[in-house]
């Protein structure tokens, strides 16, 4: 089992950046692809962007794409998720994955980290 810790979140005011880090324990063929979700109060988890380890391949939700880069590196087994021209309807728990297809699926993705709250003010 990969575990994953994810860190980088806070509060921030609406316009702003935060970067998001996802530690992975380890790679494997299993889990070749990282993805980055959400879960406002109320709402389902969402698909926030996605990347694969071995091609560097990405995928964005449209809410996202223009604002958000997702990026790895591949030597210290972290992802990363550049959050720019945050808005309020970004404030979520944002959470790390872990699986073997670039997919923007939940059931896709077998490993998760605990989550970290994001938060931005108007």
């Amino acid at each position: 089992q990969v575990q994953l810790v994810e860190s980088g979140g806070g509060l921030v005011q609406a316009g702003g950046s935060l970067r998001l880090s996802c530690a992975a324990s380890r790679r494997s063929f299993s889990r070749s692809c990282m993805g980055w979700f959400r879960q406002a109060p109320g709402m389902e988890r969402e698909f926030v962007a996605a990347i694969r380890w071995t091609d560097y391949s990405t995928d964005y939700a449209d809410s996202v794409k223009g604002r958000f880069t997702i990026s790895s590196d591949n030597a210290k087994n972290t992802v990363y998720l550049q959050m720019n021209s945050l808005k309020p309807e970004d404030t979520a728990v944002y959470y790390c994955a872990a699986g073997p297809v670039l997919s923007r699926s939940l059931g896709a993705f077998g490993s998760w980290g605990q989550g970290t709250q994001v938060t931005v003010s108007s």
